[in-house]
């Protein structure tokens, strides 16, 4: 075997939305690369589909996959807790999975769905199985985000989008919720062996936005004359996740392999506290680490 198809033997990793696109590629990439990798599915079907899929492509049987709906707070937290029950350590988490919605719509607990899935099921994962990551050091989490957050500003009165709700607005203000987090957490975490990173994949061909009707579906050929392809977009997740360059890098935003700078406002403390503050009463966790 070559070192690349060890340098992840032993390791751990769960890839959250990796029954497609980015998600599916990193997952196939570093069960080559001789991880043991756990997936999430909305479905068991999709699960099974992309098992069968990652298996035939990297020839190994270190892909295994749990199912739950990433944004209803219940399925989270079973979904947690059948890890936890199934692993005894996380090297890796990739918060990978995410939607845009094109109307304003409502989680299972009432929560405008791009903020509650894109955003607070990376915050509570993330702290659900932050002891077994810390048990586990060095590990990584890595929360995929988007250059849409560029020009976004959170407003704390309505953190949903009630008023006015633009669909673009919602989906950039919860990618920048990742960053925010992400930066956050890294004040949190320090020197504790656990690093915590957000990237940006690039205009990617995926199937985002695909479950919003026919009209949305019609266009997404269209966004493909000008996206990058799955393969490439995956390869920042791929690296976050494995490259010893990064080894010890915390608290950064990067693209194409690099640590770039996010907006501005990505850097406000302040932002940053009063966000993780309110997403921990949301989720009904303890906030402090």
């Amino acid at each position: 075997m070559t070192n690349q198809e060890t340098k992840m033997s032993g390791k751990v990793c769960l890839v959250t939305g990796a029954t497609s696109g980015i998600g599916e590629v990193t997952a196939r990439e570093l069960t080559k690369m001789g991880a043991s990798v756990v997936i999430t599915a909305r479905t068991q079907r999709k699960a099974d589909l992309a098992i069968e899929r990652i298996r035939a492509a990297s020839g190994s049987k270190g892909i295994s996959g749990l199912v739950a709906d990433l944004s209803s707070q219940d399925q989270i937290r079973s979904l947690a807790a059948e890890f936890m029950k199934r692993h005894e350590r996380l090297d890796v988490l990739i918060n990978n999975a995410g939607a845009v919605y094109l109307r304003r719509t409502l989680s299972a607990d009432g929560i405008e769905m791009n903020f509650a899935g894109n955003h607070l099921a990376y915050f509570l994962l993330t702290n659900l199985l932050l002891d077994q990551l810390i048990a586990s050091t060095p590990s990584r989490i890595i929360n995929v985000s988007s250059s849409g957050h560029m020009g976004k500003e959170l407003d704390f009165e309505d953190l949903e989008c009630s008023q006015n709700y633009k669909f673009m607005q919602a989906y950039g203000k919860s990618k920048l919720a990742n960053i925010l987090f992400t930066y956050e957490l890294d004040r949190h975490l320090s020197g504790n062996g656990v690093t915590v990173n957000a990237l940006h994949p690039g205009l990617v061909a995926t199937k985002i936005g695909g479950n919003n009707g026919w009209l949305v579906r019609m266009f997404l050929p269209l966004m493909r004359l000008w996206a990058i392809d799955v393969e490439e977009g995956a390869q920042t997740s791929i690296y976050l996740a494995s490259s010893p360059e990064v080894e010890g890098v915390s608290g950064q935003y990067f693209y194409k392999n690099k640590a770039r700078r996010s907006s501005p406002y990505s850097y406000d403390r302040a932002v940053a506290e009063k966000l993780w503050q309110i997403s921990a009463e949301m989720t009904g966790i303890d906030g402090s680490l």
